[in-house]
Formats: structure tokens, sequence, C-alpha cells
């Protein structure tokens, strides 16, 4: 059993809430989707540890058990990215695998812009680069008159939605987005809005670092042809076509097995392929 450490960190005098998974100098950290929280990484973090890697799973500002500041000009790609470069900084980490899903692929991509010599690797599942960007103007706009005129109701689920103890992996994946106060929730939504998705086609094709793309055909938040557009733009990147967008997270056998792969190899004369690789 791969025992889990919670931690923080303060960055900028915000405290930012960390779970640590294994130890040793490989370091890998995974950030989560929008409005999500880090314990959507847990399987994959303990599947990683038990191959030899440690693992920062991050709640960033807005989310999870990080603060929550009311005020929308704390929240954007860029202050995420350098966010994440600081607290690197804060646990003496000097190179680390970043990667993430969604909100969290984007953050990444930002990290490699902001601190490129920090970075041995990157995890990209699901980013959302310029074809998306149509699709989540529509969705974003109604969700901020959700949190907005519809934050009463929210409240009142989110109160209902604690009270269910934490006991099931992918239940609590969509409680987590439930159980939050929406008005921070509306800022980090407001403050991305106005912020760029991520960096553009000129910043990503000076990306050296190499890096994993997951991405599956089907679901309009997170379109193929984006990720095939990152590939042809990193000079170093290899792609994996997910079945699904619920793969990793129900069967996540394969694709597990694809990360650890890749974490291993970015770090040359370390084996990590002998080791588990998830169930599913």
């Amino acid at each position: 059993m791969i025992p889990v450490a919670a931690g923080h960190v303060m960055v900028d005098g915000h405290r930012l809430v960390y779970d640590e998974y294994g130890s040793g100098d490989r370091v890998v950290v995974l950030l989560h989707g929008l409005l999500m929280r880090r314990h959507m990484h847990g399987p994959l973090a303990t599947n990683l540890a038990e191959n030899g890697f440690r693992v920062i799973c991050l709640d960033l500002l807005g989310h999870g058990d990080s603060d929550r500041p009311t005020d929308s000009r704390c929240y954007s790609m860029q202050i995420f990215g350098r966010h994440v470069v600081a607290v690197l900084d804060e646990l003496g980490v000097e190179r680390a695998l970043i990667g993430g899903t969604s909100l969290g692929a984007n953050v990444s991509l930002e990290v490699a812009t902001i601190a490129p010599e920090r970075l041995c690797g990157l995890f990209l599942d699901m980013p959302v680069l310029e074809r998306a960007q149509l699709f989540w103007s529509f969705v974003v706009g109604p969700a901020i008159v959700l949190h907005t005129a519809g934050a009463p109701l929210l409240r009142a689920a989110g109160r209902l939605a604690r009270l269910v103890p934490r006991s099931n992996y992918l239940a609590d994946i969509v409680l987590d987005w439930v159980r939050q106060d929406p008005g921070p929730s509306m800022q980090v939504l407001l403050g991305l809005i106005f912020g760029r998705t991520a960096p553009p086609a000129h910043e990503r094709r000076a990306i050296a670092t190499r890096a994993l793309v997951l991405a599956h055909r089907g679901e309009p938040g997170h379109l193929m042809s984006d990720a095939e557009t990152l590939i042809g733009e990193l000079p170093d990147a290899r792609l994996v076509p997910a079945r699904n967008a619920f793969e990793l997270r129900v069967r996540p056998h394969r694709l597990t097995r694809e990360i650890i792969a890749f974490a291993g190899d970015c770090w040359p004369g370390n084996v990590s392929s002998g080791g588990r690789a998830g169930t599913g």
C-alpha cells in the first residue's frame, strides 16, 4: 500500500494543497481538470508510485482544498503555470515530469513555456487548443450564469453532496465539482475566459521537452484534431489515442502502462516498466 502524505505550500500569499505519493528523485506532478481536484489522479499517482516515482497531485488555486480567492484576477493559465513552478521551488524539486487532464494539460504547456529547464517530460491528457475554443465559448457562458443565478441551488446541492462519504472514485470526481462553493468557482471561470486558453502556436513549437499526448475522438471539448495539431508542433511528442473519454478512469490498464513507460523514458538509465500498471 502506497502511503499518501498531504501537505501545502504558500505561493503569492495563497495556500496550495497537494498529496504526495511515494518517494525518490523521479518526480511527477499531476494536475486536475477544470473545477475538479487533485483526487481525480489518485489511482494513476498510486500506480506511478508503485513503479518508483514520487508523485505530487496538486490542487490549483481556486480548486479543491487550496485557497479560493473571490477575485477573477487571481486566475489564468499563465498564473497557474507560475504557481506550479513555485511549488517545485518550495518542495526543492529541480526537474519533474509535469502532466494533467484538460485544464491540467494546458497548465502543463504553460509550465513548458515559463520554465522549460524544470521539465524532463510532459504528459498531456485531452489538451484544449484553438479548434475546441468555440465549443468552450458556448459552455463557459451558461456555466457562469449557473454559478450566479443558480448559486443558491448549487450551494444546496453542495451541502447534500458533502454529506456523502468519500468512497467511490468515479462518483467523487463528479461530487467534488458539486461540493464546491459556486462563488469562487465563478471567479475561476471569469479569469480563464478573459485569458488565453493555451500558449500560442509559435510558443508551442519552441517546446523541446518530450511529450506524451492522450486524446480521443467524439468529444467536442477535447478534439482529436487539437491533439494532432499539438503532435505536429512539438518536436518530440507521441500521440496515444484513448478509446473514449473515460478509459483512463474506468479501464486504465492500457493507458497507465503507456504513461509509466513514458515516465521511465524521461529519466534515462532508470527502468520502470517492470512494476505494476493498474487494473482494468
